[in-house]
């Protein structure tokens, strides 16, 4: 059955490839481009998939905004986790609906809005950032998207500790995950993941050893790469730019320390 457009609702105006825009559904509202406007109370009540003309005459398709969409086309005051980076992160963390998620830090809600996209209606992901502007920023973008009620934003320095106990994954995108590590082993349940992106191969080595030295065990550090194609008969290539670097994602998860270890000797130095 097709749901149709409301006043409110977010569309994808799609022109091509290169150029789509996400925008809000308003009585009275109409959205500019250098193609000519388009007229949005116009598609209340219109399904998605319709092509609607320009003032001038240029066709748009208007779709339904993917989460992709709402990722990318985020309002940025930080860089964004890219897509590919996201889903590589949430897959190896293992979670679905209904878990329990520690994030830091929030940065525009990129991640935090993947996160919550997984995680819903029963889970909940609690989302620390230092820099408040940063927070009400997300905050927009998780009001967008229409997650912000499965997440709690919180105006906090995690590597100082964690609130929270028994959570299925800790996801860290911060200049000092190593400092964290403590932390999220305290807070994480037996077996719950740790996953970490970090820009420099600096930082996922100090990750690593902190890792190993607080009992987290299956530690691994992937790059995650991708090439685009351009496709046509007789020309088909890989694109001749890409992004050659994001980040490197390291994963690890919590093992139950020894009895030995978890009450050592008070003779042992």
């Amino acid at each position: 059955m097709s749901q149709l457009i409301k006043e409110g609702d977010y569309v994808l105006l799609y022109l091509d490839r290169r150029r789509t825009y996400l925008v809000r559904i308003e009585k009275g509202k109409n959205f500019h481009t250098h193609k000519g406007f388009v007229q949005l109370e116009n598609l209340i009540g219109k399904n998605y998939g319709i092509i609607v003309k320009s003032s001038l005459g240029v066709e748009f398709v208007v779709l339904k905004p993917l989460l992709r969409d709402y990722i990318v086309k985020s309002v940025r005051k930080t860089q964004i986790t890219y897509p590919k980076d996201v889903a590589l992160m949430v897959m190896f963390s293992g979670i679905g609906t209904g878990s329990r998620i520690v994030e830091a830090g929030t940065g525009t809600g990129a991640l935090t809005t993947a996160l919550a996209h997984c995680i819903k209606p029963e889970g909940r992901v609690y989302s620390y950032e230092i820099r408040e502007e940063f927070l009400k920023n997300a905050r927009k973008n998780l009001k967008r998207a229409g997650l912000i009620e499965f997440v709690e934003l919180k105006n906090k320095d995690i590597t100082v500790g964690i609130d929270e106990s028994d959570v299925d994954a800790v996801i860290l995108d911060l200049a000092t995950p190593w400092l964290v590590v403590p932390h999220a082993y305290a807070a994480l349940k037996p077996c719950g993941t740790l996953v970490s992106f970090s820009p420099t191969i600096d930082q996922a080595v100090k990750t690593v050893e902190a890792l190993k030295e607080n009992s987290f065990i299956d530690i691994e550090t992937v790059e995650c790469l991708m090439r685009g194609m351009q496709i046509a008969r007789g020309k088909t290539r890989p694109h001749t730019l890409m992004t050659g670097h994001t980040g490197y994602i390291t994963f690890a998860r919590k093992a139950i320390m020894s009895e030995a270890q978890s009450n050592p000797s008070p003779n042992r130095q």
